[in-house]
């Protein structure tokens, strides 16, 4: 394993031990290598470890949690096939299975002994399936931000989200769905106007979610998940934990937009499922609330990290 260290935020009036130390290098998983950093690397509050989503859409999206590492070291990972890991083509690789013993190898590479874990989107349901494969010790929390848990109840929020469009862009969708012809130029713009609605708000969109749609793993996405957000013909099209989440019995936090790919509705409904967890639903905002709704969503998690290492 190699490490690079990079020190931040230099400066002659701060004390040594206040400047996040980052170390960034690669660890071996099933399947090959993947790439990692930590921002914080110094500092002692319970890690957080962040699981972007996809699958297949690389870390960068999720980088402005680096502000929370003036507590705790942040660390994130791009998961295998995507972003600076390698990227095999070798499709017995992307299953649930795999990318859980992936976090697990993570986890044990790095020490992590307690950690909280944050997952977006496809992040969401791997913590969730971490959770229940492995057991883990040492998790103090879950964040789980616009969550896919449930690929029927996401396909059917889609859906309505579709019928709400103009007529020409619903119409255009659905044509394209049928034909088959996810490449056509028509398609790929009734797509990205749906994007602006419901991945991201913001126009034009932060360099860090251009720069994950620059490095997506596209084998990765289309084999487990499909061509577009709304059209899912991989792997995960039947996957569905609603029915399992009473089993997690860590302190949880639910997050989403108001326009949310994970609508309102699903995501209550799954922190329903949890005893005890908590919602925070972020107005005017879609699946990036994060980037849409910075200073409240870093203020929402943590809140929520320090209440809960409180207790430990």
């Amino acid at each position: 394993m190699v490490l690079v260290f990079v020190i931040l935020n230099s400066g002659k009036s701060q004390k040594a031990d206040s400047v996040p130390v980052v170390k960034e290098g690669m660890i071996k998983v099933t399947g090959g290598k993947i790439w990692y950093k930590i921002v914080g690397a110094n500092k002692t509050g319970i890690p957080l470890l962040t699981l972007h989503g996809g699958p297949g859409a690389p870390h960068d999206y999720l980088e402005p949690l680096e502000v929370l590492a003036n507590d705790r070291p942040v660390i994130f990972y791009d998961q295998l096939g995507c972003g600076n890991s390698e990227r095999p083509s070798d499709t017995t690789l992307w299953n649930v299975a795999r990318f859980v013993e992936e976090l697990d190898q993570v986890r044990t590479a790095l020490h992590l002994e307690k950690v909280h874990l944050m997952g977006q989107s496809w992040g969401a349901m791997l913590a969730v399936e971490y959770m229940l494969r492995k057991k883990p010790k040492g998790v103090v929390s879950l964040i789980l931000s616009g969550p896919l848990l449930s690929t029927p109840r996401w396909i059917a929020d889609q859906q309505i989200w579709i019928s709400q469009l103009p007529p020409n862009i619903r119409d255009t969708i659905r044509k394209y769905e049928e034909n088959g012809n996810f490449a056509s130029p028509s398609y790929q713009d009734a797509m990205m106007y749906y994007y602006r609605q419901h991945v991201c708000r913001l126009d034009p969109w932060p360099d860090c979610l251009n720069k994950a749609m620059e490095k997506l793993g596209i084998e990765v996405y289309e084999y487990m998940w499909g061509p577009s957000e709304f059209t899912m013909t991989g792997t995960l099209k039947n996957a569905d934990l609603s029915e399992q989440l009473n089993l997690i019995n860590v302190p949880t936090l639910f997050t989403c937009g108001e326009f949310d790919e994970a609508t309102p509705a699903t995501t209550s409904y799954f922190q329903q499922k949890i005893p005890g967890s908590e919602i925070h639903i972020f107005k005017g905002a879609s699946h990036s609330h994060l980037l849409e709704k910075p200073d409240e969503y870093l203020q929402v998690i943590r809140s929520f990290l320090e209440k809960h290492e409180k207790k430990k």
